[in-house]
Parts: structure tokens; sequence; C-alpha cells
């Protein structure tokens, strides 16, 4: 809104148009000072705000550091790594961005309450004593010019002449008072175009910079974050690999009895053995644990005294047979002679028939056989070779064990030993045979140490026979080629490793910790891939295992 200029001049006329326009600026003064107080209000509440704001992103950022991953197994990957770390990183941007946060709030008190608070006291304040002061001698003068124009002519020149000069001393006051108002009102309405103006700048360029200083924090974060991406991403793709092949173990784990068929586990579990005490035979709780490889049987006791705490005894297996039913009154149980107790057979009970079974398969148990049965058998054996006597050391078995096509394929395909020279185009070999017995080899291709660096894969690579090692060459050229259309199929070496690096490196056991540790298989698989380059693998692995080794 324009106003008229207030001339000097026109105060000491006081016209009409003076008095409406000196009215239009204090009008204009008063929506300044409301304009003020609402402003001041208003940034107080933004700077609470965002004081509040910084202290809650602060407790925030103190509760991500604070807080530490707990990864299952014995090491990490790079990418676990990386995700473990990335809270801690995190609560550093965050603590950074909010320390400069916190600096504009300390600051902008000075920067905008401050100077509004002190234009509108100083200037507007002073404006508006000014505005009394002026309406007081103006309520003065023309209340003494009523009266000295209604003083009668027949007054006593003396009495006229005080009179003049007290209206003279008024009319002075009154025209100081204007003059010294209309110079207010135009100090407030030169003053508030910059007074205003300058603090509600700094402000806004404090948050600005502070906006900058963000986003060139956020630059800096952007690699960290790329790769954090990457890390997610790669551990996102290992555990949708490993989902299902999770959840089938755990459905096949849910059928105890196979447990012990499908991995070399010593044989745990508990057992009642029969003890002789001074009331009679009784049967005492064990957990029992079986070493097949040095048949050492560890009995462990359940049921402890409270006077004295027994140890585990140590036995060396030396026979274990299948108890007949009708030779006791439990079921379940067989017998089992020991190295340290060649006089005494120990009696055990198992839990079902099924725990019985997987007992006798550990400890290579047979079954109790009738003098019929050994008679017939060693009849049978002599007829077979034609001889009338059988040797003394004659022991029949009771078990036949008969191998495939598959198997004995895969063992000259595989068996370092004893290697053999395998004809693939033979007509004798089925495809499916061919098939079966690659993905074997594949399954069984593996490694104690799987390190990222390329010397120890490459050390690796050299353990491997030679046809595991040429074979290996010929699939990571071919996923290689795969590779190298990944704009197309998008089968990168992160994504190619994700598939292949299960079955390349399969472990014999199908294990939690096994699935957990195929993260590991997949970089490995990934380094071959990525350090190929469709040449030998000896070549590659060499020249940069020089590098790294």
């Amino acid at each position: 809104m324009v106003h008229p200029p207030l001339e000097f001049s026109d105060c000491y006329l006081d016209s009409p148009d003076f008095r409406e326009t000196l009215k239009c600026y204090e009008l204009e003064l008063e929506r300044t000072n409301k304009f003020l107080k609402e402003v001041i209000k208003d940034g107080n509440s933004v700077i609470t705000a965002i004081k509040g704001y910084s202290l809650a992103v602060q407790k925030f950022s103190q509760t991500l550091s604070v807080f530490q991953f707990d990864f299952i197994g014995d090491s990490l990957t790079d990418d676990e790594i990386n995700i473990a770390q990335s809270f801690q990183e995190f609560a550093g941007l965050l603590q950074e961005v909010e320390h400069d946060r916190m600096m504009l709030v300390q600051n902008a008190s000075d920067l905008l309450i401050k100077p509004l608070e002190k234009f509108r006291k100083e200037q507007i304040g002073v404006t508006k004593e000014k505005k009394k002061k002026f309406d007081k001698e103006s309520e003065k003068y023309y209340s003494q010019l009523d009266k000295h124009l209604n003083l009668s002519a027949k007054k006593r020149e003396t009495q006229l002449q005080e009179a003049d000069e007290l209206l003279e001393k008024e009319r002075a006051n009154f025209y100081e008072s204007s003059v010294e108002y209309v110079y207010q009102i135009h100090q407030v309405q030169d003053r508030k175009k910059f007074d205003v103006v300058e603090p509600v700048l700094a402000f806004l360029h404090s948050i600005l910079t502070l906006n900058n200083l963000t986003v060139e924090m956020t630059q800096d974060f952007m690699p960290y974050k790329q790769e954090l991406q990457l890390s997610l991403q790669n551990t996102r793709n290992h555990y949708e690999s490993t989902c299902e092949e999770l959840e089938e173990l755990m459905k096949r784990m849910k059928r105890p009895s196979q447990i012990y068929k499908m991995h070399n586990f010593p044989m745990e579990g508990y057992l009642y053995c029969q003890e002789k005490r001074a009331l009679g035979m009784t049967w005492v709780k064990y957990y029992c644990k079986y070493q097949k490889e040095g048949r050492v049987l560890v009995m462990v006791p359940c049921e402890q005294k409270t006077t004295t705490k027994q140890g585990p005894t140590q036995l060396t297996l030396k026979s274990c047979i299948r108890r007949k039913t009708e030779s006791i009154d439990k079921r379940f149980c067989f017998d089992v002679e020991t190295i340290e107790r060649l006089v005494q057979t120990i009696t055990f009970q198992a839990l079902s028939e099924g725990d019985r079974k997987l007992w006798m398969e550990a400890m290579d148990g047979k079954e109790p056989v009738s003098l019929f049965l050994i008679s017939f058998r060693i009849i049978l054996w002599k007829q077979l070779n034609g001889q009338k006597d059988y040797p003394s050391n004659f022991v029949p078995s009771a078990r036949l064990l008969n191998k495939g096509s598959m198997s004995l394929f895969s063992c000259s395909f595989i068996d370092p030993a004893n290697p053999g020279d395998v004809d693939l185009h033979s007509s004798d070999w089925d495809v499916k045979t061919v098939t079966s017995a690659l993905k074997f080899y594949l399954r069984y291709v593996c490694s104690d140490n799987l390190d990222i660096r390329l010397s120890e894969i490459h050390s690796l690579t050299y353990k491997l026979p030679e046809k595991n090692r040429e074979m290996l060459e010929m699939l990571i050229k071919h996923l290689v080629n795969v590779c190298s259309h990944s704009d197309e199929n998008l089968m990168t070496p992160s994504n190619m490793a994700v598939i292949f690096g299960p079955t390349l490196m399969r472990a014999k056991e199908e294990t939690v910790a096994a699935m957990l540790d195929i993260k590991f298989q997949n970089i490995v698989v990934e380094i071959l891939i990525e350090h190929c380059k469709k040449e030998k693998i000896n070549h590659v692995c060499c020249s940069h295992g020089s590098q790294l080794g």
C-alpha cells in the first residue's frame, strides 16, 4: 500500500489532510507491530520444533549406534560385515547433521528473535511514545486556543499579552511534538525495510546452509549407500536361494528316524542300561554318545545322586547284537560287548524300535543267528566254493552290498585313487546316469578353506585332481560366456554364483550351518567367474595369486 508523504511543513498547518495521512501511517504502524508479534511467536515455534526434532533424531541415532548384529556362524562375509556396521554408519551421519542443526538452533534466537524484538521495542515503541506526546500537546494547544479566542477584548492589555505568549508557547510545543512524531514515523517506515527483512534473511540463510551441508553429506554418503544396497541385495539373494532348501531340511528333520541316515553325526541319545544293584537288577538312564571312528561309547549318567556326582564312562565297543524279544521282558534291547568289560555283556534298551535300528546301524550291530541258520550258511558256502571243509576264520555275512551303474560310474569318475577312463559316448551309459554323475561330482567339488583372496582360491584350485580341475575350467568358461550377455539375460556373476554356488560346493552333510555357509561358496564361484576372463583358471588364479599371496 502506498501512502502520501508527510511533510514537516504540514505539521504547522495541521490540516485535515495531514491528520488523515497521519492516521494512515498509524494504522500501518499498528499492522507492522502485529505482524512482528506473529513472526516472533511463529519463529519461536519453528525453533522449538527444530530443537525437538533434532533431539528426537539424536535419540534415534543413539539407539542405532548401540545395537549390534549377531550372526550365525564362525565367520562373516564382506556383505555381512558391511551390514553389521551399517547402523553405526547411519548414526554417525545423523549425529553429524544434527550437530550442525543444533548450532542453527542455538544461533536462531540471535539471528531472528532478538533483532525483531529490538526493532519492535526501540522503533515502534518510541513511535508510540511520540504519538502520545503529540496527542497530548495537540490537546493542550487546541484547548488553549479555544480559551484564547474566548477572551474578551475588554481585558487589560497585560492580560491579553500574557494570553498571547501562552498560546504561542503551546503552539511551539505542539509544532515541536508534531515534527518529532512525523520524523519518527519516517524513521520506522524506512528502517523496517531492512531491520525486519535482514533477520528473516539471516535465519533462512542458516536453514538453507544446513540443507546445503546435508546435501553435501548425502553426496558423500552415496558410495556407502550403493555398497550397502549391493550387500543387502546379495544377502537377500542368498536368503531366497537357501530358504526353500532350509524349509525342506526342516521338514526332513521332523522325522527323527531319518536324521542319522542323512548325516555322519556321532550317534547320540538316551539309553537305559541294565545294571546290577544291591536289591537286584535295575534300569539306569544314560545319555550316550558313540563315535564310529574309534568305536568309543561315552555314557553320561542322567540320574545324579545328591551326595555324589558321577562322571561319564568311556568304553571301547567290541561287538553289538540285537537282543531276542523272547530272551528278555523288555522291548527294544540290544547287547554290547566292550574291551573294558570282556566278561560282562552290557544290555541297553532304546526308546523305540526305530531308535534301536539307528544305534545298531551306527555300531555295526548284527542280528542274533540261530544254530540252524549258521549250519545252513556254512553248507551253502562250501557248495558255492566247492569245498568240503570251511576255513576256521569263516564268518557268515548277514548283508549283501549291491552297487549299481550309478555308483560304479561315480566312483570311476570322481575317486582320485581309482580315476578310470570313462567313455561318455558309450551306449552302455544312460544319459540320466551321466547327468546324475555330473551333478554328484559338482556337489562334492568343495574345499576346506573358503578365503576370499584369489591366492587362496588359486591354491585350492591346484589341490583338485586334474580331471576335476579340467571340468571346473570348462564349467567356469561356460558361465563366463553366459555372464557376458548379462545385459540381456540379467545373469551377472553375482546372480550366477547364487545359482551355481550351492551346486558346485555343496556340503556333504545337509545342516543349517552348511546352508549358512553357502554364502561363502557363492563368493568363491563369483570370484572364479569374474577373474576367469575366458582363460584357463590356473593361469588366472596364478597371476592374481602372485599379486595377493
